[in-house]
């Protein structure tokens, strides 16, 4: 399987390796100098231009590619690359921010087939959503956190709370979020949280008790 990935900065660059040790065909796209070195040295393919030229994605090999992301730390582009790759017919992973609001956050959910954040579990997610997979298969986690899904009981402090309204603790973030029987996708800041939902977190290991204080009052 190849894949193009546009943007070869902290997420991007861990995006390509896990990708590449799985024995993929990947190809970066990039304009800075200084990671296109880089990214040659590590034995990438790798086309110097602009990502959200169509032309330059054509020379990455845009036709051939079962999936696109993209990766830089500038959600315009990223989404301006998913728009090209969806047209020739790809697979779109895009990064956003954590802070994007709802409004611009249902219109890329809208376009694009996955949305991928945090950076702390940038690459992990992309390479996940690149290859098709669910949240749960996430196995790259950034030393020391953990990825913990939990289900909501009846009665928990969260329901009815907004994902941004939980109050932890901790650095735990809302990684992922699946209505009662649905499969878990990338909460919308405004989602409200309900019995039988099924929320997952990332959470440094030593927060992990105080973190599910917080979600379910134990």
């Amino acid at each position: 399987m190849s894949f193009v990935i546009v943007g070869y900065g902290r997420v991007g660059t861990r995006t390509v390796r896990i990708l590449h040790e799985e024995g993929h065909a990947v190809t970066v796209v990039e304009t800075d100098v200084d990671k296109i070195t880089r990214a040659r040295e590590a034995g990438h393919q790798v086309i110097a231009g602009d990502g959200t030229d169509q032309a330059v994605l054509q020379d990455a090999g845009l036709d051939s590619a079962l999936a696109v992301a993209g990766l830089t730390g500038n959600p315009v582009c990223n989404y301006q690359v998913c728009q090209h790759a969806s047209e020739a017919g790809c697979r779109t992973v895009m990064r956003i921010s954590e802070d994007v609001p709802e409004d611009q956050y249902n219109k890329y959910s809208a376009n694009v087939d996955e949305l991928v954040y945090p950076e702390q579990l940038g690459a992990a997610g992309a390479k996940t959503a690149l290859l098709g997979g669910s949240f749960n298969a996430l196995s790259e986690l950034t030393a020391g956190l953990r990825l913990i899904s939990l289900t909501i009981p009846e009665g928990a402090p969260i329901i009815d709370k907004t994902v941004n309204e939980i109050d932890f603790d901790s650095t735990a973030r809302v990684y992922a979020h699946g209505l009662a029987g649905e499969s878990m996708t990338i909460p919308r800041p405004g989602q409200q949280i309900a019995s039988g939902d099924r929320v997952a977190l990332v959470v440094e290991q030593e927060s992990v008790e105080s973190a599910k204080q917080a979600l379910l009052g134990e």
